[in-house]
């Protein structure tokens, strides 16, 4: 016989850092693609248009607030009170379970391997990933931000990282970096929700309301 047992997934930090940090990297992506490319110009007398400015103002507003988002996760990474911590991100060093883990998303294996991490070992590498990318987008970030200040906060933040905009070839490097990495956020977002939704599909356990409501449903024998 079997049951099905609601448990706590995620807390309320972990759900609301994840949906705070994917509404700040979409409105970064589309922002970020116009002010690369604008694809269009307002009707209007020239002196009343500022729409470059104000889609830059919104970009760097949300690249901020991203910055301490990312903060926020790595705090929640050492003091949450839930299981979200560091260990968590190097699941994927349990190598048996990775590897049986591979297996069953190539089909092989019918069941989903147990793991004691919060992430699966796959999931770990991914999210691993992602606070890597979000870390590079940040730091380069700042540094296009900066480039134009002489003084104030952000002119101070420039001279800091003025040393990594030179490790990295200079501004027009950082700049093509910043838009590469632009492209692996896609690539991640469309592979994440691709993911989420196979594996809600295949083994119907409320993976991706979980990260709404903070409950999953597993089957346990009685």
């Amino acid at each position: 016989m079997e049951k099905i047992v609601c448990t706590k997934e995620w807390s309320v930090a972990m759900r609301i850092n994840h949906w705070a940090m994917a509404l700040s990297i979409l409105v970064l992506i589309v922002t970020g693609f116009y002010i690369a490319d604008p694809f269009t110009v307002y009707k209007g007398e020239t002196v009343d248009k500022f729409l470059m400015g104000n889609i830059r103002f919104v970009h760097i507003l949300f690249g901020v607030f991203l910055l301490f988002i990312f903060l926020w996760r790595i705090y929640l990474a050492f003091f949450s009170r839930f299981h979200a911590d560091w260990k968590d991100f190097f699941a994927w060093m349990d190598f048996k379970c990775t590897y049986e883990q591979i297996k069953f998303y190539l089909l092989i294996r019918k069941d989903a391997p147990e793991h004691t991490c919060l992430y699966g070992p796959m999931q770990s590498l991914a999210y691993g990933g992602l606070m890597i990318m979000v870390f590079v987008i940040v730091i380069t970030g700042l540094i296009l931000m900066g480039a134009g200040y002489h003084a104030g906060l952000t002119a101070l933040i420039y001279k800091i990282l003025r040393p990594v905009e030179n490790i990295m070839g200079g501004l027009a490097v950082v700049r093509y970096i910043h838009h590469v990495f632009t492209w692996l956020f896609i690539l991640f977002i469309v592979a994440h929700i691709y993911m989420a939704v196979w594996y809600d599909a295949l083994l119907n356990q409320g993976l991706i309301s979980s990260m709404i409501s903070g409950n999953k449903f597993e089957k346990v024998k009685e």
